[in-house]
């Protein structure tokens, strides 16, 4: 039997652009709550929200904007970037999403490389000073013609113009639901990131059926800590709500551990989402069980794959009966796998799930693109309704991801068992090489999870002049926890074949991380191999 799987579903795919959509629930449900922004203070129900909606895409109308534009976003999480993501999305402005970590060349670079016209940005944040990074880069972009500072006069007087009910009705329906209406830049290892371009059919769908697969009704309530300016905060935060009616809840500009908990607490969260990262430093606060969270009983967990043992916690301490894990990535917009909130524990902890509704999944040997027996690790590809249109303006980094038969291709490491179902091994370029035997990191992650002294690990290949690459350990001690180098390889020796013990140990406090939560292991490579004065050059290339 061989490594494919359809997500096969009774449920039609939407021919919806976002737009429309919202207006949907807004007639379904108007006073049920749709935002609330516990660090601004601001709520608002579904009508409310969308009379927001409707006045800055008016103003944005007054002033020019159309259909096709570029608008960047750029900031923390709050109730503005929101609205302007749904007010874009009525328009068919495309919006750019920017990471609020970028600084002044990358912002330039994505600004750029998109021709935005307007960007909404946030004034400062984390210590950052937004207003001042983009005068320093305004006179290198010819196309940006305005600047929008939230909690302004020039965004409190765009946020209140009268509303031209039959100006946006107008633009709403001129617009098609296959039609590019985001684009969001991936985090690349080298090189610029590359701008992921995604339309209304991809967003709205994937976070339609994500929210359906946790069950979300106009009764649920989704803790949304998470960046928005990622996948993970606007389409599988954001549109999964707003499609199923559901209430957005932001606990803070971005993570903070306790507020996440008062959130959920104070708001009766029904879901709750994050990276593992996230997770572990929740339930590692000292007041945990302080905080009431009866409320909570499904939640997703993606971004880099789940922990068993953090898994088994999260149901266990936090209660979440529901947890799931959502696997994809920006381009696949971005869910392709599911775990289902009735399957077993031990496809929850163990697995990413199956293949989500309405799409196609393969695993395929990377060197042929032969597709491999059910088992067998290769390259994780999907295809379906969420691939991306292409990168924006770059025909030949599209052309490199998605193939002649409209398989994209991921570079994720799987294997999937004989009901479907996908476990990650890891990635092509974090497959290690040693003296010709492949050691695939997550594998030995998972098996030095079971130390009661581990909170967190992770693993990497680094030069080796005998057998071209050796293994190493970042290890981040649970609190309280006394453990040595030898600790660990004791623990390790007779449990796991030689090889795939660790020949160094690094304990650490945490671990180099996008602000999505993902682990950069290429910058662990670079730090280890510098400072174990290893030669690079002697390493064997796994890609």
């Amino acid at each position: 039997m061989l490594s494919y799987a359809h997500g096969a579903y009774e449920e039609p795919l939407l021919g919806d652009t976002i737009g429309h959509n919202l207006e949907r629930t807004v007639a379904r449900v108007p006073d049920a709550e749709a935002l609330v922004s516990c660090h601004q203070g601001l709520r608002y129900t579904y009508a409310e929200f969308n009379a927001a909606v409707d006045r800055l895409a008016s103003g944005m109308l007054a002033a020019g904007l159309h259909k096709g534009d570029r608008v960047g976003v750029w900031g923390p999480n709050c109730a503005e970037w929101t609205v302007v993501q749904y007010a874009t999305a009525k328009l068919g402005v495309i919006l750019v999403n920017i990471n609020p970590a970028y600084r002044t060349n990358e912002l330039k670079y994505v600004l750029g490389q998109s021709g935005c016209r307007w960007l909404f940005s946030a004034r400062e944040g984390k210590g950052s000073d937004f207003a001042e990074m983009v005068d320093h880069v305004r006179g290198a972009l010819p196309l940006l013609e305005r600047a929008v500072f939230f909690t302004t006069a020039a965004w409190d007087e765009l946020a209140a113009s009268t509303i031209s009910a039959g100006g946006v009705a107008a633009a709403l329906d001129a617009l098609d639901f296959d039609e590019p209406i985001n684009i969001q830049y991936t985090s690349g290892t080298t090189g610029f990131p590359k701008g992921a371009t995604l339309s209304h059919h991809n967003i709205i769908n994937n976070g339609y059926f994500v929210g359906g697969l946790v069950g979300y009704t106009d009764r649920d309530r989704v803790c949304i800590p998470v960046p928005l300016y990622h996948c993970f905060g606007m389409v599988m935060g954001n549109l999964a709500a707003t499609s199923r009616g559901a209430c957005m809840v932001y606990p803070a500009e971005s993570f903070e551990p306790a507020a996440t908990l008062a959130a959920c607490a104070q708001e009766r969260c029904t879901s709750l989402y994050g990276v593992p990262t996230m997770f572990i430093a929740e339930l590692g606060q000292d007041d945990f069980a302080d905080y009431d969270l009866g409320s909570l009983r499904t939640g997703i967990m993606a971004g880099s794959p789940c922990p068993i043992e953090v898994m088994k916690r999260v149901m266990s301490d936090m209660g979440i009966s529901e947890m799931g894990i959502a696997f994809g990535m920006t381009e696949t917009s971005p869910v392709t796998t599911q775990v289902r909130r009735d399957d077993t524990l031990e496809n929850r902890c163990a697995t990413v799930g199956q293949a989500g509704p309405h799409v196609e999944i393969k695993i395929v040997d990377p060197s042929t693109g032969r597709t491999l027996p059910r088992g067998e690790p290769g390259e994780f590809l999907a295809r379906g309704y969420g691939v991306m249109r292409g990168y924006w303006q770059d025909p030949e980094r599209t052309a490199e991801a998605i193939d002649s038969a409209h398989w994209m291709h991921t570079g994720d490491l799987a294997t999937m068992d004989e009901h479907g179902y996908v476990r990650i091994v890891g990635r092509i370029k974090d497959m290690v090489i040693r003296g010709g035997e492949n050691v695939y990191p997550r594998e030995v992650e998972e098996f030095l999870y079971t130390h009661p002294g581990i909170a967190d690990v992770q693993v990497i290949g680094v030069p080796d002049e005998r057998y071209g690459e050796a293994l190493m350990a970042w290890i981040v001690p649970r609190a309280g926890a006394q453990l040595s180098e030898a600790d660990v390889l004791e623990f390790c020796r007779g449990e796991i074949a030689h090889y795939k013990i660790p020949r160094y140990i690094k304990f650490v406090e945490s671990f180099p991380m996008t602000v999505t939560g993902k682990v950069q292991k290429y910058k662990m490579r670079e730090l280890a191999t510098q400072e174990l004065g290893l030669d690079p050059a002697v390493a064997i290339e796994t890609v």
